[in-house]
């Protein structure tokens, strides 16, 4: 029988990106998302949930998604589920599964970027020009295609015309 495990969310991240790098020098992110849930309860109310999940990325996605990206502002993630085991210093034995960035997108534009967090300097979004664009303005990146952060990625001003 063939197995699937593929996890695409659309969330606000809830913490800023903590980058560390393993002893082979790559590059790993972690972050927090915030998934919203918002429906109507068989009695006309409205209902809402929020679903928590903790998200690591490798390489140069660790990279830009530390670079570009800070707590409050909206990403897609596409990914897989990996379960993570350790042992507590209570010697109890602890567990939780995590999403494996594969690929992602940032969401939003720059307006949605600096209201994310009243008071908060949000750093600038990443725009890079060709066929890369993806849906609603965000910016997509296969986690083997990342551009990095060092590049030299033009900047849209407020007065540019932007499509979205």
């Amino acid at each position: 029988m063939a197995n699937y495990n593929k996890v695409i969310l659309v969330g606000n991240l809830t913490r800023d990106p903590q980058l560390s790098y393993l002893p082979s020098q790559m590059a790993v992110v972690e972050f927090g998302m915030a998934i919203n849930r918002t429906w109507k309860g068989a009695d006309g109310q409205k209902r809402e949930e929020v679903c928590f999940v903790d998200v690591r990325a490798y390489g140069k996605p660790a990279e830009t998604i530390n670079h570009y990206m800070a707590k409050g502002q909206q990403i897609l993630v596409e990914g897989r589920l990996s379960f993570q085991q350790w042992q507590a210093q209570d010697g109890s034995k602890r567990s939780k599964h995590i999403v494996v960035v594969e690929n992602f997108q940032f969401m939003g534009g720059p307006a949605a970027n600096r209201e994310a967090e009243p008071g908060a300097t949000a750093r600038p979004p990443i725009r890079t020009r060709g066929p890369q664009q993806g849906p609603a303005g965000g910016q997509e990146y296969p986690a083997d295609n990342v551009p990095a952060p060092e590049e030299d990625v033009p900047q849209i001003g407020p007065e540019d015309d932007i499509p979205f």
